[in-house]
């Protein structure tokens, strides 16, 4: 399939010139003069550089890989059918769609971008992390940088003690049987050649305490809505977790929140304030 570079061109900029920084989460500034987003800020929006973005506008450069097509299609908030379109004007065969798509519903990212004081990530069925607030790197690190089996939450908490530090000890036992229940489940609904399956394989053989939970069978353990972090800067914080899901894409948005007047609470307006520096 080949590439329609002006087909592209034109699309590229029709998107980007209809979007609005608050569209996408960003300030909008007091001498704007851009209707729409400039070019370095769908950019880095895309997580490449300024020079790249431009060429594809103008026409110009090598042909963009799938990657950096996928990257563009979420940067701009396309919807499916949207990225589909990008991909053919790229010279490329759109991905699946369904359970093993990483494309963000934009409405999704829209409510993501509006959490700036929140603690929140966008999550896969595996409980892969897509997106986070900068407040949610703050609470549990940068989670969308992990690659392999590590992008699951389930994979590191049998095999990274870091992983496990994040949370009240009370509460692993129940965590280790949750784990294992849900994956379980994803197993039984996606079959024995998915990629559920693979790491469910995997952790039995890296993991005895996997191995000893899996074999229960034990399913409908669900998570719970209070959950209890113990942050190494902060220490013990207790949050409400709030789910928003998108069944055409087995995402889940969570949302952290503590109820004011509490130490919690207390602690998240100073987390808002320290990131992830430590504290002296």
């Amino acid at each position: 399939m080949a590439i329609d570079r002006a087909g592209l061109a034109g699309f590229l900029r029709g998107r980007r010139e209809s979007l609005q920084p608050e569209d996408v989460g960003l300030a909008r500034g007091q001498r704007r003069r851009t209707s729409g987003l400039r070019r370095e800020e769908v950019a880095a929006l895309s997580h490449m550089s300024a020079d790249y973005y431009s060429r594809l506008e103008q026409e110009r450069g090598p042909q963009p890989s799938e990657q950096m097509i996928a990257a563009i299609a979420q940067g701009l908030h396309l919807s499916l059918e949207e990225r589909d379109h990008l991909f053919r004007l790229a010279g490329h065969t759109p991905p699946t769609r369904g359970i093993a798509s990483e494309h963000i519903n934009p409405g999704m990212l829209r409510i993501l971008d509006r959490l700036h004081d929140t603690p929140a990530e966008i999550v896969t069925e595996l409980g892969e992390t897509l997106r986070q607030t900068p407040l949610g790197v703050a609470l549990v690190g940068d989670l969308t940088q992990l690659d392999g089996p590590s992008r699951s939450i389930g994979y590191r908490w049998f095999t990274d003690a870091a992983t496990r530090a994040l949370y009240d000890p009370a509460d692993h036992e129940f965590l280790s049987r949750m784990f294992a229940s849900g994956l379980r489940e994803i197993v039984a609904v996606r079959g024995p050649q998915s990629r559920a399956a693979q790491l469910a394989e995997l952790l039995t053989d890296v993991s005895a305490e996997f191995r000893e939970v899996w074999q229960r069978h034990e399913v409908g353990i669900r998570p719970q809505q209070l959950k209890r972090f113990v942050h190494p800067e902060l220490g013990p914080l207790e949050l409400t977790c709030q789910v928003l899901l998108d069944p055409t894409q087995s995402h889940s948005l969570l949302v952290y929140t503590a109820i004011p007047g509490t130490d919690s609470y207390e602690k998240l307006q100073l987390l808002s304030v320290i990131g992830t520096q430590p504290l002296p």
